[in-house]
């Protein structure tokens, strides 16, 4: 498996160095987070996954919109307009590149392209929220003498909580 980071032969056939197919490729499949996606169909590429853009929905629940792909509130500016590293069209149809949009918000993931298994880590951006915020969800625990303390009693206070299991 390898990690790729690099523009590879898109960017030439984006130039028009390299003629891209005009069909469909046979599909991929890919990982992100606790699912399992099968593409039916891709984009063939040697280096980068290309897929319709409600594939990309059903791999990361972002949606293809006129801003940009959004999930939720959080929308990633996206060129849609003429062909970029990370839209296309073909045809009639419209492709999305994931592994594009994962060089673009910095997202790690990697290959094994004889396989065509694509396995991504969670898009970065949509953490941001909760390291922000640096607060720790409240919660009770007795103290040696079994009287109940929570955390929330000490907001505004730098805490230190040490836990420990035994298994």
């Amino acid at each position: 498996m390898t990690r790729k980071r690099s523009r590879g032969p898109l960017f030439a056939v984006l130039l028009g160095l390299l003629p891209l197919p005009a069909m469909a490729d046979s599909g991929a499949t890919v990982l992100y987070l606790d699912r399992t996606v099968a593409i039916a169909e891709t984009l063939p590429d040697p280096t980068d996954l290309w897929v319709s853009p409600a594939d990309l929905t059903r791999v990361n629940d972002f949606v293809l919109k006129p801003e940009g792909a959004c999930l939720g509130e959080l929308c990633i500016p996206v060129q849609q307009d003429g062909d970029n590293e990370i839209v296309i069209t073909r045809g009639d149809r419209q492709w999305f590149s994931l592994t594009g949009f994962a060089r673009k918000v910095d997202q790690a993931w990697v290959a094994d392209y004889d396989q065509k298994v694509f396995s991504f880590a969670p898009v970065p951006a949509t953490r941001a929220a909760f390291l922000d915020s640096g607060l720790a969800p409240d919660f009770v625990l007795p103290d040696r003498q079994g009287n109940p303390i929570r955390l929330s009693d000490f907001r505004g206070k730098k805490v230190l909580v040490v836990t420990w299991a035994s298994w």
